[in-house]
Order: structure tokens, then sequence, then C-alpha cells
């Protein structure tokens, strides 16, 4: 898929963390950039992608195609825009609770936890993040708690 086809599907990326990462070696010290990215389509797909390389731009275009690799489905719950029922995910060092809320609420949630729901065109959620304050794994923690509830057919 190019460039000009995932603009047209209405996918939009939006950058969450950049990172310069040194690696000291015996002579010299190798720098490189570490970048997270969440792609999603307003409509229940979503994902994060990581890239690494020593120029900016590359590391860039690395994470949006591993983001583009893995989408999910997240579901959307009715015309309120919430999560089906409460549920509290823990992975690695971050809890992440998702709470429904009711029409008008709005999205209650802070620093990446916001922009995975935003993206996931969720409009009516409370959340709380304990635990860390990890930019990466609070949104991975976010994708995968909602990526577990089950879609209604």
């Amino acid at each position: 898929m190019t460039n000009m086809e995932k603009k047209q599907t209405g996918f939009e990326e939006v950058i969450i963390d950049r990172r310069m990462v040194t690696r000291v070696t015996k002579w010299w010290r190798r720098m490189s950039f570490r970048v997270v990215v969440i792609v999603g389509n307003k409509k229940g797909k979503i994902w994060l992608g990581i890239g690494k390389w020593p120029d900016m731009a590359i590391a860039t275009r690395k994470a949006i195609h591993d983001a583009y690799k893995h989408l999910v489905d997240v579901p959307v719950h009715g015309e309120a825009a919430t999560v089906p029922y409460p549920v509290v995910y823990k992975y690695k060092s971050a809890i992440i609770k998702l709470i429904p809320a009711a029409p008008g609420t709005g999205l209650k949630a802070g620093s990446s936890i916001r922009r995975v729901l935003e993206l996931a065109w969720y409009q009516n959620i409370l959340s709380k993040r304990v635990g860390t304050r990890n930019v990466l794994v609070n949104a991975l923690a976010t994708i995968r708690a909602l990526s577990r509830f089950k879609a209604k057919k």
C-alpha cells in the first residue's frame, strides 16, 4: 500500500514519542532515534508502531509502516461511542482502567491514552492510569485493553 492509498482510506498518524538513544561502544557513542507512532482511522481500527534508525525521518517512516502492518479492530459501543463495560488491564508496569460514560461526558483521559482513544473514535470514556508514566507502555496497554472487547454481531 503506497502512501497515497493510506491517505485515501482515512487513516491518521500521530507521533506520540521521539527519543534519542545512545549506545556507548569502546571507542565512540552511536546515536539513533526511536519514534512511536499511533495510526487510526476513527472507525475502530488502530495500532502503534515503533521505528528505530540513526535518522529521524527514516525512523518515523519505519514506525508508520510497522503500525499499518499490525492494525487491529476495537469495538465502539453504540451512539455513546464508549466501551461496553468497565475493564482493568495490566501490561508490564502499567495498570489501565477504562470505564464507560454517558453521552456528553467527553473523553476524560490524559497523555497517550487520550490519543489512542481519539484515534479509535471513542468520545465518552473515563480512564485511570496507575503504575508508570511511560508513554509507550501506557499506549500499548490501552490498545491491548481495547482489543480484548468482543464486537457485537
